[in-house]
């Protein structure tokens, strides 16, 4: 006769409050309460899946209902004796008198109603009716209400167990009726410790390393540990490996983190790229990776701020083994405190771009290689000092120091471009004089001026061009701007020179000295710019603070 398998699960279901795996402050609470008769009469436990919820709620059951081995307690008990009918029919689930009621499917106000006309009737035997609802926040709002007065004065033979994962959705109405109890995540230690136990039953045997990758993808839930232990025993048989369990479970190793977190402390960004591609060549999901790696980097971090801690204090805040304890010590030994929270920070800032990538690996790699060639870290003194020395030669006009062979060719090649560019023709030079003298008797004709191309200038003869159809060109027509311009040389030259405007000289207002001075303005900008963004404390600046160079204000323009 073949017998159905029986998922670990359940099979190793807690039956008393004492086999509750991370909830002691639930279980101790709820046996004071039965060892005072201080039982309420509804009870909210509420907290993430596979915690514990129902089977503390079969558990208080039991405690309530026990009959006692020979079938003649008289009252509720902390300890469950497991053997009367009761504790057997309520651990089978078949109990009568214990009703358990998904509120998923069980949520109209209609099955309420039905539920509370059996109120009324005392239970077939036991010594309570007791009603469990699993998912309870799933009740309609009329459900709800229907069950207001009933949780505020119940028949004195009933009591309610409600269960939830999401305890926001229960009203407030509702909660002042009960008494909640918030159920905890388990630890990866403690679930870790279950395991060894379950497979210390079984006959199985396991590597350390990997019962705590299975608590560590428990997350918290000694339910979901157990679902993956059946999975992964069910790959391994009678050993189970490390290799095993990231196998069947996808998801990488110790070793892994440990190679990946070398490779970027060390800078070796190829190394970090060869680790990646065997994981992905292996099939692991690099979202779960990234994960992973976030919270080995925090383990890091952690390690290094209480290197100098007593190791018992320091070790408490790792969920981890022993020996995965000493090998994030090792490697955070690797740098100091500051540098791995700067890698912390960094790949924190990447990870929801790298997971919300449609290129995943890519993502992963840049950002893996971005972090490998980070530049040291330098004092924040000595940064701001460097900073200020920078901040000083560009006041005065003076190139940053050159830094090997390509800065100082690249800084003699910009300063020879400048001298040249600062050099301009003799006719340029009295054309600027005349213009000034005009600028001290009309300045709104000297800007007018301003846009207009010399074509001569000489002792005998002035000719000034304007592109035709131009504003300028209007303005000076309708003007007297030749017989100011006139007189602005006559002082200049001593002599009464001939000006005329030429209208025709088209492309002329390339030439003029307006033009001049912004072409000039904006090569010292980019020539300026240029040299900035060379500088290299400059680029450390940017690098660290997550900074970039919004613009350059010449010596001339700081007032």
């Amino acid at each position: 006769m073949n017998v159905s398998y029986l998922v670990l699960a359940r099979k190793y279901r807690p039956q008393s409050f004492d086999d509750l795996v991370g909830q002691e402050h639930v279980s101790k609470t709820l046996s004071n309460a039965i060892a005072q008769d201080r039982v309420a009469h509804a009870f909210l436990f509420t907290g993430a899946r596979g915690v514990g919820k129902t089977t503390s709620a079969r558990i208080l059951a039991k405690c309530l209902n026990c009959l006692g081995k020979d079938g003649r307690a008289v009252g509720a008990t902390p300890t469950p004796c497991q053997t009367c009918a009761s504790c057997t029919e309520i651990a089978a689930g078949v109990d009568m008198d214990v009703q358990e009621i998904d509120a998923a499917s069980y949520n109209g106000i209609d099955e309420v109603r039905r539920l509370q006309e059996g109120l009324a009737f005392r239970p077939a035997r036991d010594r309570f009716k007791i009603y469990i609802v699993d998912e309870v926040h799933m009740l309609s709002t009329a459900a709800w209400n229907a069950f207001l007065k009933t949780l505020e004065e119940p028949p004195p033979h009933v009591k309610f167990i409600f269960a939830t994962t999401e305890v926001h959705k229960v009203p407030v109405t509702i909660l002042s009726r009960c008494q909640r109890y918030d159920f905890k995540l388990v630890s990866a230690k403690r679930i870790g410790e279950r395991l060894r136990e379950v497979l210390e039953k079984e006959s199985i045997s396991a590597e350390d390393s990997a019962i705590h990758v299975l608590a560590r993808e428990a997350a918290g839930s000694v339910r979901d540990a157990m679902s993956l232990l059946d999975q992964v025993i069910a790959y391994g048989s009678h050993a189970i490996t490390a290799d095993d369990v990231a196998r069947v479970l996808g998801v990488a190793d110790r070793e892994i983190m440990n190679n990946l977190a070398r490779a970027v402390l060390a800078g070796d960004a190829a190394t970090a790229l060869e680790v990646l591609s065997e994981v992905t060549r292996q099939g692991f999901d690099l979202v779960h990776l990234c994960r992973d790696l976030l919270g080995y980097l925090r383990n890091l971090v952690v390690a290094k701020v209480c290197s100098n801690s007593p190791d018992g204090r320091a070790r408490e805040l790792f969920d981890l083994a022993d020996e995965e304890v000493a090998d994030v010590f090792a490697v955070a030994n690797m740098t100091d405190a500051d540098d791995l929270t700067r890698l912390f920070h960094g790949f924190s800032r990447a990870f929801d771009d790298i997971v919300r990538s449609g290129q995943v690996r890519a993502a992963l790699e840049m950002t893996l290689v971005r972090l490998a060639r980070r530049p040291p870290l330098l004092p924040l003194d000595e940064l701001l000092s460097r900073l200020g020395d920078l901040e000083k030669r560009l006041a005065i006009g003076a190139p940053p120091p050159p830094r090997g062979g390509g800065s100082g060719a690249a800084t003699r090649a910009s300063a020879a471009g400048a001298g040249e560019a600062s050099v301009e023709s003799e006719m340029l030079v009295t054309w600027r004089a005349i213009l000034a003298k005009v600028r001290a008797q009309n300045p709104a004709m000297a800007s007018t001026l301003d846009l207009a191309a010399p074509l001569v200038v000489t002792r005998e003869k002035i000719v000034i061009g304007f592109e035709p159809e131009s504003f300028e060109n209007a303005c000076v027509v309708d003007s007297d701007a030749t017989m100011v311009l006139t007189q602005a040389a006559r002082d200049h030259f001593g002599i009464k020179p001939v000006v005329s405007i030429d209208v025709a000289a088209r492309g002329s207002r390339g030439g003029s000295i307006a033009s001049i001075d912004a072409a000039k303005r904006a090569h010292a900008i980019s020539q300026a710019r240029a040299a900035v963004e060379r500088h290299p404390m400059v680029q450390k600046a940017i690098a660290i603070f997550d900074a970039e160079l919004q613009g350059i204000r010449l010596p001339a323009e700081e007032n």
